[in-house]
């Protein structure tokens, strides 16, 4: 789907825009009569999508009726997902960019899960849930702030639910973490850390025929992510992917449920990864057309909030220069910190305890601790996700995101998850455009948060 359409007068036609609304009872599913099955549609059916597919259909308690793509080589992709699984081929929406909406019109359409490139995102979740369809969303930021609040106010309206389909809030380490935290281990949260630090140019940049690694082209000249999301680095600066480090924290932190995220301030260093990568690939060099663009975001950006609680979070976005991948989560409380360096495997940490660690001053390395401490989820369907994407991670997110459906039961990454962790990014633009000021985070929850409870994984069930 490209960036170059009339997004204004599209959210006009799609979204509930004005104040906000306000409803005393919290949203649940738009049926509260449990189901057997969860019968599923597909928007957007790029890589991404893949790992979702594989995961629902190895379940007997889900079918996918329906996909939508306007790309027929992408509907090819997916179809080889359902092959593999020797699942009946859904049905097909690919007429253009707004097809999909032919598919929120079945009847045999309970759910969709949104895999489309960003700037889609809050339009598709609203078209659906004004359909009556739940939507799971994936992750990046808002393009703009009104659509955090038209995304809230749309499932306020109809009732219907919206999870927050962040994968990393599940990962195994993280998730321990978590359980310490909420056994007092850390003592009181003063501090969080984390981000999207992933050398992503072999992503931005392609041939057009193979997806990674493989050339210089973005845009209409691509293949699969380098044909929009480059075009972000192109035009803006901020946090432009701000959930994966975020999430994690702001659970730890009870955000929305017991404290949220106030202001914020944002930073950004110059741009020179991503020309720099043209320049020296055999495919490119200095005068390849590609050389002459300016690209806007800063290669470093860093990004400071404010808590209500009075805790402090650091996001940074890196995603532009040569590094090994890491998001960069801290954990820091009057006890002790634990801090990664990573890819979430159970030695790829330091933690401190000072009174376990006799005030040694000393760093422990974490794969004890986190063995020790291993979430009950992961515990009971440790075995049973492996093999799914991001290192099981997928698993977790989609299980949650059909049991909920399948109970009628409130998401643990809901609608206002949503509005406050896409909020960062046009905020972080922003600020960083007049200079780092701070900028205020709107309460998505008009008030909700100070008696609203934790519901994310407090159990093995889900």
């Amino acid at each position: 789907m490209p960036a170059n359409f009339n997004r204004r007068n599209f959210i006009k036609a799609s979204a509930l825009t004005g104040a906000a609304l306000t409803l005393n009872n919290s949203i649940k599913a738009f049926s509260n009569v449990k189901k057997d099955k969860v019968r599923m549609g597909i928007i957007g059916t790029g890589f991404r999508s893949h790992e979702h597919m594989g995961n629902f259909l190895q379940r007997e308690d889900v079918e996918i009726t329906a996909i939508a793509d306007p790309q027929q080589r992408s509907i090819d992709e997916a179809l080889k997902v359902f092959k593999q699984y020797n699942r009946p081929e859904p049905a097909i929406y690919k007429n253009g960019d707004t097809d999909y909406k032919n598919l929120l019109k079945r009847d045999d359409v309970d759910a969709v899960m949104i895999c489309s490139p960003w700037q889609w995102h809050s339009i598709q979740a609203i078209d659906a849930m004004n359909a009556g369809k739940i939507a799971g969303v994936e992750v990046c930021g808002a393009i703009k702030l009104q659509e955090c609040w038209d995304v809230v106010n749309t499932s306020e309206k109809t009732k219907v639910p919206l999870m927050m389909m962040e994968n990393v809030c599940y990962r195994r380490d993280v998730m321990a973490v978590l359980n310490m935290v909420r056994q007092g281990m850390f003592g009181e949260l003063l501090h969080g850390q984390g981000g999207y630090e992933h050398d992503l140019r072999g992503v931005l940049f392609n041939d057009g025929v193979t997806a990674y690694d493989s050339g210089v082209e973005f845009g209409k000249n691509a293949y699969s992510e380098a044909q929009w999301r480059t075009e972000h680095n192109r035009t803006r600066n901020g946090e432009l992917y701000p959930t994966h480090g975020l999430g994690p924290i702001a659970v730890m932190m009870d955000i929305n449920k017991g404290n949220r995220l106030t202001k914020l301030s944002s930073i950004a260093s110059k741009a020179r990864g991503l020309h720099k990568y043209i320049v020296e690939h055999p495919k490119g060099g200095p005068d390849h057309p590609n050389a002459k663009v300016n690209f806007k975001c800063g290669d470093i950006v860093n990004t400071q909030l404010q808590c209500a609680n009075g805790e402090t979070i650091l996001l940074t976005h890196d995603v532009s220069s040569p590094r090994p991948y890491n998001l960069g989560f801290r954990v820091q409380g009057t006890e002790g910190l634990w801090q990664d360096y990573g890819s979430g495997g159970k030695n790829q940490g330091f933690i401190y305890f000072q009174k376990q660690m006799n005030h040694s001053h000393k760093w422990d390395g974490t794969e004890k601790w986190l063995a020790d401490n291993d979430h009950p989820l992961w515990k009971k369907y440790g075995a049973q996700a492996e093999g799914a994407g991001h290192g099981g991670m997928d698993f977790f997110v989609d299980h949650a995101f059909i049991e909920c459906i399948k109970r009628g039961a409130d998401f643990p990454l809901d609608v206002y998850d949503y509005a406050t962790w896409y909020s960062i990014t046009p905020l972080s633009e922003k600020s960083i455009l007049e200079g780092g000021t701070l900028q205020n985070i709107p309460d998505f929850t008009k008030g909700k948060w100070k008696t609203r409870k934790q519901i994310f994984a407090l159990n093995d069930e889900y």
